[in-house]
């Protein structure tokens, strides 16, 4: 019975972080046909900072997918004092990967209140 626990949310884990390179994936074609539709009909660079905000968000929803699936798999399936370590440095990564990327985005901090645009 707990062999098959186990398989199941280890099969869970891989299908949430599959899900979360799918999103990456798509995000990314999806982003790039906008913006090879769109770049020559904006003005000039707007279609730019739109494909790299929308490339952005796309990777930063697939990056949280990842980190939920690097969770599940690690603290359930291998609750040993190592894989805990490695998965603190996983989502460590990550999480810097996905602020870093809304600073860029957004221009300002996840935690700091909307300014006037």
């Amino acid at each position: 019975m707990q062999a098959n626990f186990l398989e199941v949310i280890t099969f869970v884990g891989f299908v949430i972080e599959a899900f979360g390179i799918l999103v990456v994936v798509i995000g990314s074609c999806v982003s790039t046909t906008v913006f090879v539709r769109t770049y020559r009909t904006l003005e000039e660079g707007v279609a730019y900072k739109k494909y790299r905000k929308d490339l952005g968000r796309s990777i930063i929803l697939g990056l949280e997918f990842l980190i939920a699936g690097d969770i599940i798999r690690t603290v359930v399936v291998a609750d040993s004092l190592e894989n805990v370590g490695v998965l603190a440095l996983i989502i460590l990564i990550r999480s810097f990967l996905s602020v870093t990327l809304h600073l860029e985005i957004e221009g300002r901090w996840p935690w700091q209140k909307d300014g006037p645009r």
